[in-house]
């Protein structure tokens, strides 16, 4: 089997679900010589990442694609300079894409092809975001009224990396509101977007402490590993981290720390598939969970599903539950049930994108941009990112 075309396809959401906005993304379209097409995602924000993935199909057009680890270190090795989300997120696209092809032509699931499912089903987590502390509790209780039992919320409205006072008391007010609101049976989870800085994120996680945080996810800018560690020593909730991190060097300095109970590394920006199993089981050897960053398309969420079946130290998946995924995937798109999602059962990635509905929601050049999450872009998250 020869890999003949690669191509990527910028599309958007188009018509977004209440309270959302128009997003775009970047899919990956792999034909071979035996009919066989796999497809992957490269989100990652800017139009730039299509005309890379292309760039590299050039290089392995031609080539075999049950090679995937040799085209992914040829794609990583391609430049002197190499790395960077634009990159990363491209060879992922790619990479994904090739495992879909390998699972369709063997007949397997993805997660067959990687050791074997761990589990029958894989936990998943909504939101519970909000202006105000009484919206925050409405979308909590619409998400857990669908059967999910783990909501993430950011309660955060402050700019830049220093919280000022009302900022902070609101956010405790929307965290406290929740937490009577849910009760202690469902697990909440906090995001801070790496939006504040070592002191202000000790004082507020141990002010947060009282509320049992499932986690506290990038409460530092993720730049300065030993930040980190500096709120890890001071605060006794558990921290994650990871969805700015790339690839496994990333995470060879940041796992000696011991510094986060979870990694959240993002399969389309660290690597892909494979490279997200690795980055697994080194966690796994310094006894912290996984849970798969996910704020992109369907096929973001159905890769992370795979390898969420076949891991060890999984842990929670993020995102998923957009209802567009239906129909862009032809209404097989797994739906999570009991705040579960089922091990998709293949072959390959087990979904395909429909290519009508491709052609009939174009790349948005008004599209919402993917914000930085750090403080400092002056602008409120104002929508839900998973």
């Amino acid at each position: 089997m020869k890999i003949t075309s690669v191509k990527a396809i910028p599309a958007s959401n188009a018509t977004p679900p209440p309270r959302a906005v128009i997003r775009n993304y970047v899919f990956v379209k792999i034909e071979t010589d035996e009919g066989i097409t796999g497809w992957g995602e490269a989100t990652c924000g800017p139009l730039s990442v299509a005309t890379m993935v292309e760039e590299f199909g050039e290089v392995i057009t031609g080539l075999d694609p049950y090679e995937i680890e040799k085209h992914w270190q040829t794609l990583y090795h391609h430049f002197h300079v190499r790395g960077g989300v634009v990159q990363m997120s491209a060879i992922s696209g790619i990479e994904i894409a090739l495992w879909d092809i390998k699972g369709k032509a063997l007949g397997v699931p993805v997660w067959e092809m990687l050791g074997g499912k761990m589990r029958d089903r894989i936990w998943c987590y909504g939101r519970w975001d909000g202006l105000t502390p009484e919206l925050a509790v409405e979308n909590a209780l619409r998400n857990t009224s669908t059967g999910l039992t783990a909501l993430k919320g950011d309660p955060f409205e402050h700019r830049g990396i220093f919280i000022d006072r009302a900022s902070e008391e609101l956010a405790l007010a929307k965290m406290k509101a929740v937490r009577e609101a849910v009760g202690p049976d469902v697990e909440l989870l906090v995001e801070v977007h790496g939006r504040l800085s070592p002191s202000d994120a000790i004082r507020v996680g141990n002010r947060l402490e009282e509320y049992r945080p499932f986690m506290y996810e990038e409460p530092v800018p993720p730049q300065n590993l030993e930040a980190l560690r500096k709120v890890a020593d001071s605060v006794n909730i558990p921290l994650a981290t990871g969805e700015r991190l790339l690839t496994k060097w990333d995470y060879a300095q940041l796992l000696p720390m011991q510094a986060v109970a979870l990694i959240q590394p993002d399969i389309i920006q660290a690597g892909g598939i494979l490279e997200l199993k690795k980055i697994a089981a080194m966690a796994e050897a310094w006894y912290v969970g996984i849970q798969p960053h996910n704020p992109y398309g369907p096929l973001c969420t159905i890769a992370s599903l795979h390898l969420d079946a076949c891991t060890p130290n999984f842990m929670i998946q993020e995102g998923g539950l957009h209802s567009w995924y239906q129909d862009a995937c032809g209404g097989v798109f797994p739906v999570q049930k009991d705040g579960y999602f089922p091990v998709p059962p293949g072959p390959g990635l087990g979904v395909n994108l429909d290519e009508k509905w491709l052609s009939a929601h174009p790349w948005d050049k008004n599209g919402a941009a993917w914000r930085a999450g750090d403080g400092t872009i002056p602008s409120r998250q104002d929508t839900n990112w998973s």
